[in-house]
């Protein structure tokens, strides 16, 4: 998300300690505010301004309504504080509850269990018979219990999950010492953009179509790996809506429990001549379609995706024709079916019924809010019904899903077997569409009517919906975080590593109430240590790294709670400043990841050249005009000049460079010398490396040395986000010296194998 941006100019945070409430406050508002506190909501909080701001009375409703927790009377007040009473009444206990290892575990003060034994049966089968501590002036403690996992707890006629988490998250140290190293690099890539370039052999016609996949990024990892890369991070890709292409944002996503089938590489299917079979079979327009799309520059994500899912139908149906008697693959499909079980089939049928909807031309195809009572629920009756009357095209989808997990399950092996300690780097979105799958099949989890965003500040005075559900926290706790983990599983098993995307959504979130502007939202708490709790547990179970996106303002404290939880923060290069210019690399968090840029911000080409002001300009978001911004930059630019040069990275006076034409919309149309660009972005990758982090991640961008940054937010059109392929094949891609001379400096820098340039 955009809140990389935020870090510069800065994000309004909840107060701490609260705003004082206002002198003119009636006994309706104080039950009101009461239960909006009791539900976790900063009624109170301080603005980028460091004015005190109270959250509107109709907003706290509606954000309570979405919660649950009805008050629209005195009286419905304190019936829903009587609803949050009761979940800490004497005797209730949550259906989960969470340790850690080897230390003594709390349970519930209102749960008055005092010197009662109770039973623990450990997930490894053992069991164990403790007595819990007896003093009245303390919650009950069970004595420490030293094996991770989830346990079953039984206790005064209760049966409950016990989550003992490790102390913190397998850590990118831990990945690194296992080959004997202190440091690592990564590379950073948009999967969507990478390209597989169209070949024509004997009539054949092969290629992605226009589209990135996973065959394309299962090669990269190896060419990665052969310059010492510890790890590749990939944009999301979780499940988007098949029947409707043209979503592109991986941020948006439909459900984050499955993968994205625009993603599937059609040629490791079933082969290569399979995928230029069915192409010859759909005929000349077909064909004509592939190659017109292979050829694009920009990804035409409604047609490069529709002909690509097209490409699918033609080999699931080749699939069941021609090897239905492969009893390997059929037993392979039938044993992913029964794994993914209730979940991968209602995604299945969500898909299905998308499609349905959408070949009929009904609106709201995608969006199960509009479905009527009938669509309501995976499971009424009707949607029952539609299932058996459509099993074929379930199947269709569940195949997807089984061919999605594959290939990407060999890009994590490609990437092990080639080396990497870490291999593939998953990333996590702060939320799914409200009215896509992952909602749809887990209602009583989400907070429904409530989008996730960003109050006013500085960037964006109005402030920002990004339009995506979240989890509600009472419900996490109501259902023992079911919902939560099975998210947390399904990205951890997707490679060695995970990005959190806005991780300071473990510890609050700017909830905004459906179709309300961004600033009639409040931040709302979240369990965050049983969050974290969780995600460590899970960390060591997967053997997963665990990379925290808290840019932004960070909440008092947070950072160095993160860093006892063992996950890394990321410092990016264009904020790593003080009063006196940027950090010497020296300064630099010893625990956090360090990144020259993120796919939300410029490249070090586009912000040497001043490409980001040139599109900022043509959009109009320049509130001083492109020549004060650009003679701003002139200076940040010579700050930075000046910090490479005391490193010993670049020597010399400034070089000179002509800005990026306000109309420039391509890296080919940029006024700009890409050698005096190249200086820079040497200097700059060989400054990152050179600081203390565990991990330094450059993007494919930087190491090619393009002035295009894959998404400008807040930006839709003109400016072609998610859009952007990179400029040659992948076998290709490192094939210039340019690029090659960078891999082997970062090699150099954070260790890993040789490789002759």
């Amino acid at each position: 998300m955009n809140a990389a941006l935020r870090q510069r100019f800065g994000e309004m945070a909840p107060s701490s300690p609260a705003a004082p409430a206002p002198m003119n406050v009636t006994p309706a508002e104080n039950d009101l505010y009461r239960l909006a506190e009791r539900a976790g909501i900063a009624v109170h909080w301080i603005d980028a301004y460091d004015q005190p701001q109270v959250v509107q009375d109709d907003a706290l409703r509606a954000i309570l309504a979405a919660l649950g927790l009805p008050c629209d009377s005195a009286e419905d007040c304190r019936t829903s504080l009587a609803q949050l009473d009761r979940e800490h009444a004497v005797g209730y206990l949550p259906p989960l509850l969470t340790g850690v290892q080897h230390q003594p575990v709390q349970l519930p003060a209102h749960s008055r269990l005092h010197g009662l034994s109770c039973r623990v049966e450990l997930d490894n089968g053992a069991r164990l018979t403790l007595l819990i501590s007896s003093d009245l002036t303390q919650p009950p403690t069970l004595p420490a219990i030293d094996v991770p996992g989830y346990h079953r707890l039984l206790v005064a006629g209760h049966i409950l999950t016990l989550a003992i988490a490790p102390q913190r998250c397998y850590t990118i140290a831990d990945a690194l010492a296992e080959q004997g190293r202190e440091r690592g690099w990564a590379l950073a890539v948009q999967v969507y953009g990478l390209r597989s370039e169209s070949l024509k052999e004997a009539r054949k016609v092969y290629g992605d179509g226009g589209l990135g996949h996973f065959g394309a990024l299962a090669e990269l990892a190896p060419m990665a790996a052969q310059y010492g890369a510890a790890a590749l991070a990939m944009s999301p890709v979780h499940a988007m809506f098949a029947a409707d292409p043209g979503r592109s944002s991986p941020y948006s996503p439909s459900s984050r429990l499955f993968l994205n089938p625009f993603l599937i590489d059609p040629a490791g299917i079933l082969g290569a001549d399979a995928q230029a079979q069915v192409l010859a079979e759909g005929g000349a327009e077909m064909i004509a379609t592939h190659e017109r799309l292979q050829q694009a520059g920009l990804i035409d994500w409604a047609r490069a995706a529709a002909h690509r899912m097209s490409l699918l139908r033609r080999l699931h149906a080749l699939f069941r024709t021609e090897h239905a008697d492969d009893v390997k693959q059929q037993a392979a499909f039938a044993a992913f079916q029964l794994d993914g079980g209730a979940a991968l089939r209602a995604h299945a049928l969500f898909e299905a019924y998308s499609h349905h909807l959408s070949s009929q031309g009904v609106p709201g195809c995608c969006d199960w809010r509009q479905w009527g009572e009938a669509g309501r629920h995976p499971d009424t009756p009707e949607m029952q019904a539609f299932a058996a009357e459509h099993a074929g095209e379930i199947e269709f989808h569940l195949f997807l899903q089984w061919q999605a997990a594959r290939q990407l399950a060999q890009a994590q092996e490609n990437a092990r077997q080639a080396g990497m300690p870490i291999g593939l780097i998953a990333d996590l979105a702060v939320g799914a569409d409200n009215g896509g799958s992952q909602a749809w099949s887990h209602q009583d989890e989400i907070a429904a009517g409530l989008t996730v965003g960003a109050p006013p500040d500085r960037l964006a005075p109005q402030g920002q919906n990004w339009g995506l559900g979240a989890f509600s926290p009472l419900a996490l706790r109501r259902t023992g975080y079911r919902g939560y983990l099975a998210m947390l599983r399904a990205t951890f098993a997707q490679g060695g590593g995970v990005r959190i995307d806005h991780v300071l959504g473990l510890n609050r979130l700017w909830l905004v109430p459906q179709g309300r502007e961004a600033d009639a939202g409040a931040y709302v708490a979240y369990p965050q240590q049983d969050m974290l709790r969780l995600i460590a547990l899970e960390s060591w179970r997967h053997r997963t790294v665990v990379i925290g996106e808290d840019l932004g303002t960070v909440p008092p404290g947070f950072d160095t709670v993160l860093d006892e939880a063992g996950v890394s923060g990321i410092r990016v290069l264009w904020f790593q400043r003080d009063k006196k210019g940027f950090l010497p690399p020296a300064d630099w968090s010893r625990q956090a990841i360090a990144v020259t840029t993120t796919h939300d911000l410029p490249t070090v080409a586009g912000w040497w050249s001043g490409a980001d002001l040139a599109w900022r300009a043509r959009l109009g978001q320049l509130d001083q005009g492109l020549a004060a911004a650009q003679e701003q930059r002139r200076q940040e630019r010579s700050q930075l000049w000046q910090a490479l040069v005391q490193q010993g990275w670049a020597s010399g006076p400034l070089p000179e460079v002509a800005p990026a034409a306000v109309e420039a919309d391509d890296d080919a149309a940029l006024l700009v010398s890409l050698e005096d660009c190249g200086i820079a972005v040497d200097a700059a990758l060989d400054y990152v490396a050179a600081t203390p982090a565990p991990l330094a991640v450059v993007p494919v961008e930087d190491i090619l040395g393009l002035a295009q940054q894959p998404n400008l937010p807040g930006m839709t059109e003109p400016h072609p986000n998610w859009r952007r392929r990179l400029p040659a094949d992948t076998s290709q891609l490192f094939a210039a010296y340019a690029a090659k001379a960078r891999l082997e400096r970062l090699r150099r820098a954070r260790g890993g194998n040789a490789k002759e340039i």
